[in-house]
């Protein structure tokens, strides 16, 4: 069965955020003072989390990735992988985690059926990433990445959110890791969320990330898979790994996006940034259990034609990350 929306894209991936806690605090994720967190009441189950992940498996969901906050931080995230890696139909499973608490989890990650991982890290400067995290430990992170190879992840994702002036200086350091790494580096260009109001001073264009890059490197156009995320790829020539281009801002990608997302506390999305959204809890945690399908093969239907990220537009601009996995 495929799952094709109002826009003639077909909707294959799921994001599935397990928690709104988070053992960082990221500048671009979420304000100096931090969030209020969700009660434990509203945080859905793992049994809800499970049985939303097998209905939009049997509408036609075939990748499913688990985000945060930050997934690792909540307690028996390993019994609920497994449980998801046996869902017939399902063919990738992957997960998005900052890195922190990796060095202890890749091998229990790795046995329980994640088949890939995405690592956030902005700065391989420790000054800089405990700036930019507010207070992180880098070591940390890269212990994280080197137990994730040595546990069998072969394709390893690392996200670097590229701010002007802050840590663009590096952009030449990550694509490096490629060339002796079997790493994509995906480089994403940074959002107006929390009502940034310099935004834009900060922002790279993916262009302008590609034009730095390509002074140095020869780039080779990579051609991405149907389930693959939004990021346009490359490879030095030679390299062992590849490089991303993530550009929600000055190239939106919408006219392919193939997913929905449901937050920690059960909200269905069609869109990161979009306001409409549907609580599942509710319909979980009540007998008209056949609505949970239907609800998930509305907002499908009903998934915006593109966002307004960048606009002056009211609703815009204001998104703690953390919340909405992101």
């Amino acid at each position: 069965m495929k799952l094709i929306d109002s826009h003639g894209r077909h909707i294959n991936y799921l994001r599935l955020s397990v928690t709104d806690r988070c053992n960082l605090r990221c500048r671009y994720c979420m304000p100096a003072e931090g969030l209020s967190l969700l009660q434990h009441g509203d945080v859905l189950s793992y049994e809800e989390l499970y049985r939303i992940a097998r209905e939009a498996v049997s509408l036609g969901v075939e990748k499913i990735r688990l985000t945060g906050g930050e997934p690792l931080v909540r307690k028996g995230l390993i019994g609920f992988i497994e449980r998801l890696a046996a869902i017939p139909g399902l063919k990738e499973l992957v997960l998005t985690t900052n890195g922190i608490l990796l060095r202890e989890m890749a091998v229990s990650l790795r046995q329980a059926g994640i088949q890939r991982l995405n690592i956030s890290l902005d700065s391989m400067n420790p000054t800089t990433f405990a700036a930019i995290t507010r207070g992180g430990y880098l070591g940390r992170v890269l212990d994280g990445i080197a137990a994730a190879e040595e546990a069998g992840f072969s394709s390893i994702k690392i996200n670097m959110v590229v701010m002007r002036g802050v840590n663009d200086d590096e952009l030449l350091d990550f694509v490096a890791l490629t060339l002796r790494k079997p790493y994509t580096v995906r480089f994403i260009e940074y959002m107006p969320t929390l009502q940034d109001t310099e935004w834009s001073a900060r922002s790279l264009a993916g262009q302008e990330i590609l034009e730095r890059i390509s002074q140095h490197f020869s780039l080779l156009p990579l051609v991405s898979n149907e389930m693959a995320g939004p990021a346009r790829n490359f490879k030095v020539g030679g390299a062992v790994g590849a490089i991303g281009i993530i550009t929600p801002i000055s190239g939106h990608f919408c006219e392919s996006c193939n997913r929905i997302r449901v937050t920690a506390s059960g909200l269905v999305r069609g869109c990161l940034f979009d306001n409409q959204a549907v609580d599942l809890k509710s319909h979980l945690r009540s007998s008209a259990h056949a609505q949970v399908s239907e609800i998930l093969q509305r907002i499908i239907i009903d998934k915006p034609g593109r966002h307004h990220l960048g606009k002056d537009e009211p609703g815009h601009g204001n998104v703690a990350m953390s919340r909405i996995g992101g």
